[in-house]
């Protein structure tokens, strides 16, 4: 028994932060941005009305509008963020509730950008033993709520956004392959909100020392995605039996173009098989590889052998190889949902 893929759904808030902005409010130009990460644009939640279960909220309406899919047959949901609504409540219970998951149980995962990843590889491992058939999968990010607009570094990298994926039991000859995952807690500092946390909770000082927004040593950060993609990405073809050749396409985190194109040039695999969109949402950590996948879902054909890979805070990352299915037949009237302003209405 396999599990794969037989429905996509993304939404990315309206209100779209550009490079001319971000060079209004801190020293930078907009060609260097886009020079240095390849990202023209980012899109931007509502301060007060959108938070990250109203993202995964979204993108899954979008995959129940788009697909014939019934809520009630939902059994769970994984959700990746790193910036739930809340410390404590899942914000999966949140986003169960407001998409009429009725019959599903529903968690939070937090690997960072790689959290996607981990998610996927749960779920999958959850269908394979048979007892379950469907699970959704999502990632979902506010990061505008944890960036420092003040900070050059990472202001200019990140943004909101969210994906989702439904994962379906399956005996043909596609799903998910065998996955990858690695965990190195020496790299904490280098990428991480200080404070918040049973560690630093909140306090007069956490709050004036800025300690609540992301805090990044990014050279360090470059050299080890290079590093970790790479090599994970390596490892797990050869755990399947592939070779680059054999790769249709590869959907990577969308953390930097100069990651991206490094690590094509050290698995050699040609730059015009990756999928990048990070031009237009920046990165929004649990959300890049769904969004991806989203957006280039036309492109991927059956049997096609896809490769996913991320680098992110812990340090995590990973690395999957998948054999693209058939997705479910489409409604008569396809939604997809991109840009349009939607007023949130919080259910607490």
């Amino acid at each position: 028994m396999n599990a794969t893929i037989t429905a996509v759904g993304g939404f990315v808030p309206a209100s779209i932060l550009n490079n001319e902005t971000i060079s209004q409010i801190v020293d930078t130009t907009e060609e260097w941005i886009e020079i240095r990460t390849g990202i023209k644009e980012r899109r931007i939640a509502m301060s007060n009305s959108q938070a990250v279960s109203d993202l995964a909220s979204a993108a899954i309406d979008n995959l129940m509008q788009h697909y014939e899919v019934d809520p009630a047959e939902i059994e769970g949901l994984i959700l990746a963020t790193a910036t739930p609504d809340h410390i404590l409540v899942p914000a999966a219970s949140k986003v169960c509730e407001k998409s009429g998951l009725v019959n599903a149980f529903g968690f939070d995962i937090n690997a960072a950008c790689s959290g996607f990843l981990y998610a996927l590889e749960m779920a999958s491992a959850m269908i394979e033993s048979g007892r379950y058939s469907k699970i959704l999968v999502a990632g979902a990010d506010k990061m505008s709520s944890i960036v420092d607009y003040e900070d050059r570094n990472t202001c200019i990298l990140f943004g909101d956004g969210a994906g989702v994926v439904l994962l379906e039991k399956s005996t043909e000859e596609s799903g998910i392959m065998k996955t990858i995952l690695k965990t190195d807690g020496s790299g904490t500092e280098a990428l991480l909100v200080p404070a918040g946390g049973s560690r630093f909770p909140a306090s007069m000082k956490t709050i004036l020392h800025r300690e609540h927004y992301i805090k990044q040593d990014g050279s360090f950060v470059f050299k080890k995605a290079v590093e970790s993609m790479s090599a994970a990405c390596s490892e797990v073809l050869g755990l399947n039996n592939l070779d680059s050749p054999d790769i249709h396409w590869v959907v990577p985190h969308q953390a930097n173009l100069r990651i991206i194109k490094a690590v094509s040039e050290n698995l050699n695999i040609d730059f015009e098989k990756f999928k990048v969109n990070i031009q237009k949402y920046g990165n929004t950590t649990s959300a890049t590889i769904p969004l991806c996948l989203w957006d280039f879902a036309t492109d991927f054909k059956a049997g096609q052998n896809i490769l996913l890979t991320a680098f992110g805070a812990g340090f995590s990352w990973g690395a999957a190889c998948m054999k693209w299915g058939v997705l479910r037949k489409e409604r008569p009237v396809a939604i997809k949902i991109i840009a349009v302003e939607k007023e949130f209405v919080s259910a607490e």
